[in-house]
């Protein structure tokens, strides 16, 4: 899953966490006129996994992506769903190239 991590925050309380600028797919994210930011990765994940982003809150901010959810097993799916974009830049144009033509519009 990395460079995403899991962390308990609190007694059953969880937070799936990617610092961003830091990850393989940084340069294609740029290359595809966005910034690889917090708010970026929070669309990626509404688009790779809807589903379970329905299921967390998300707090991202400028320098992070963060998804909470008293539910650790929903972390660890999402976490495995963007970890192949965050890791693979060709995966990660793809995911953008499909978003926009779809008409998504990352909030980065």
């Amino acid at each position: 899953m990395a460079p995403l991590t899991l962390v308990e925050t609190s007694s059953g309380a969880h937070s799936l966490l990617l610092v961003a600028g830091g990850t393989p797919a940084d340069d294609a994210v740029a290359e595809s006129g966005h910034e690889p930011n917090g708010y970026f990765w929070q669309g990626v994940a509404e688009r790779v996994a809807p589903q379970l982003v329905e299921r967390v809150s998300l707090d991202s901010e400028s320098g992070m992506f963060c998804a909470r959810a008293d539910d650790r097993d929903v972390l660890v799916r999402l976490g495995a769903k963007l970890a192949p974009v965050v890791n693979d830049p060709a995966r990660l144009r793809e995911v953008v190239a499909a978003a926009e033509a779809d008409g998504f519009e990352f909030d980065d």
